[in-house]
């Protein structure tokens, strides 16, 4: 299984960032490890002081295929879930200022919990909200109508260079109301009124 994870798709979060709006979908991987399924909680890691919550919503690959055309990329995608992906943003700066890649704040161990998937003929693609509360707080909403880069140009574009096979996963890029996640934070992300993902930070 590989996960991919897609940066700056919504403008609003390149704003906050103090990034520029990409031209083409900016990708990133993360390793198995990183996944946290059925609840398993989040243990803060000793490396970083500034851990930042990113929910995302994240398409489930259902068969094999490369250099897929826009046209055709949903038949690839089976359902559709929601995830975290957590960020060392204290790292990440450092990392970036080195001009060095970004998988040591982002590709950690624990740092994509996983919630539950929809199948992709139960929502409407083109307006599915989204959110993330902390603590009973809402701090992120977001709408698959204000992504940059639809589902269809990520999962083409990433197929141009990567075969995608079943089981992949696709994190599509988080919202505005990124934040850090402290110890002893409960975590819940929903799409609609349905909420799909619980992580506790330990």
């Amino acid at each position: 299984m590989k996960i991919f994870c897609v940066g700056r798709n919504y403008s609003e979060h390149a704003a906050e960032l103090g990034n520029a709006v990409p031209s083409e979908p900016v990708i990133f991987t993360k390793q198995d490890t990183a996944i946290l399924k059925n609840g398993e909680p989040f243990y803060h890691p000793d490396f970083s002081s500034d851990i930042h919550y990113e929910v995302e919503l994240v398409l489930k690959i259902q068969k094999m295929g490369k250099k897929i055309k826009p046209a055709f990329a949903l038949q690839y995608v089976s359902e559709i879930g929601i995830g975290i992906d957590f960020t060392a943003r204290d790292k990440q700066q450092e990392l970036k200022q080195k001009g060095l890649p970004w998988e040591l704040a982002k590709a950690f161990d624990g740092s994509a919990p996983l919630g539950d998937f929809i199948p992709v003929n139960q929502l409407d693609l083109d307006n599915i909200s989204f959110s993330l509360q902390q603590n009973g707080k809402m701090v992120q909403q977001g709408n698959s109508a204000d992504m940059i880069f639809s589902f269809a140009q990520i999962v083409s574009f990433i197929s141009q260079y990567f075969t995608l096979k079943v089981g992949d996963l696709i994190y599509t890029g988080t919202p505005s109301g990124v934040g850090k996640v402290n110890i002893g934070d409960v975590l819940e992300g929903s799409i609609g009124n349905k909420k799909l993902l619980h992580c506790e930070v330990k």
